[in-house]
């Protein structure tokens, strides 16, 4: 493994990478380039590498188990976000402003906490920012930051597979939403159980999330969101509700979510056309940089999940500033030879085109 250091920006350039195709259940590895298992040791982590020896087990699948908890309350939830979306002409333009606000705060609390942080280790944050994204990642409600990193870990290391939590191959619904509504694949739960995640119990802040999970969800998802407009600029309750809170809510779960459908599904294939996640920028656009999703899963130990830095990219740009700001460090980076010579190894060709 060679690395480029350089202080001024804290960034790591990987040199050399390991390179994969595969299909599920029919693995070939390439040795010649690299070695995941180097860098992932060197963020103190191998669970989100893809596991090519897994097998999917014979035999009948297990039946459907429907969680109707979560059916009943996603159906509330959806129909209060059109009710949100009907009162937006009687918003005041602050409350419209006060919900952006909320839905950027909450999203990098996914996309630059949960998952370009915790998950994979991509950058390392001081104290101060890990709290703040840990605030953020409540007001999200996506599960705490130890149950998503799971989930995320298994997701990666065995995808398209039984053993992944929102499997693609299962349709559009059931990535996108269906995961959540169904009781999991046992494959999801054995695997998961047997995941290292030394790293999250490590983390204080992250467990004190963990312990008081649902009341932090009440406090920032629900009541901050709907309290400031009808408290500091006499919005109607209902409206501060209905498009702060569960309005701005319902749009930022189907942002992340579409990472899992979409983003798995319609796009080109320019790193890796053996695996199924796609260049998806509208999904980028929505979910602050999470749609060029080809790259994440080729190289997902990269800081950016892109190769393009801040294009369609808001959570890169974020971690920049931070760095800047001296409150976040060695940001992992693949470098431009080794994109580009996996591009020509085993890309679709679409970047030729652009």
């Amino acid at each position: 493994l060679s690395k480029e250091f350089s202080s001024a920006s804290s960034t790591t350039t990987v040199g050399t990478v390991t390179s994969r195709v595969t299909k599920n259940g029919d693995a070939i590895m390439e040795k010649d380039l690299l070695n995941h298992e180097d860098l992932a040791g060197d963020r103190g982590m191998v669970d989100d590498i893809f596991d090519e020896t897994y097998r999917e087990k014979e035999g009948p699948k297990p039946p459907m188990r429907y969680v109707w908890r979560n059916i009943i309350l996603m159906s509330l939830l959806h129909l209060g976000g059109i009710f949100g979306l009907m009162l937006i002409p009687s918003a005041k333009i602050q409350t419209l402003a006060w919900a952006v606000l909320c839905f950027v705060v909450s999203a990098l609390g996914i996309t630059a906490g949960s998952h370009r942080l915790w998950s994979h280790r991509s950058y390392k944050a001081t104290l101060p920012l890990r709290i703040f994204l840990t605030i953020a990642n409540s007001m999200a409600f996506q599960n705490d930051i130890y149950e998503w990193v799971r989930d995320h870990r298994v997701h990666h290391k065995f995808s398209e597979t039984d053993a992944d939590p929102h499997n693609a191959m299962r349709g559009f619904f059931f990535s996108h939403i269906g995961w959540l509504l169904v009781r999991k694949h046992p494959d999801v739960i054995e695997k998961g159980q047997k995941l290292d995640l030394s790293d999250i119990k490590a983390d204080k802040v992250v467990m004190f999330q963990r312990r008081y999970y649902k009341p932090s969800v009440v406090l920032l998802c629900f009541t901050l969101p709907t309290v400031v407009p009808w408290y500091f600029w006499d919005e109607s309750i209902i409206i501060s509700f209905f498009i702060p809170a569960i309005l701005r809510y319902t749009i930022g779960l189907n942002a992340t979510w579409l990472v899992n459908s979409a983003a798995h599904m319609f796009g080109n294939r320019p790193y890796d056309q053996h695996i199924n996640p796609r260049e998806n920028p509208l999904v980028s656009l929505g979910a602050l940089g999470e749609g060029f999703h080809n790259y994440h899963h080729t190289f997902p130990y990269d800081y950016s999940t892109s190769e393009f830095g801040w294009r369609f990219n808001l959570t890169t740009a974020f971690i920049d500033l931070m760095c800047l700001l001296g409150l976040a460090s060695d940001r992992k980076r693949v470098s431009k030879e080794v994109i580009l010579a996996r591009k020509m190894r085993t890309g679709d060709g679409s970047h030729k085109s652009g």
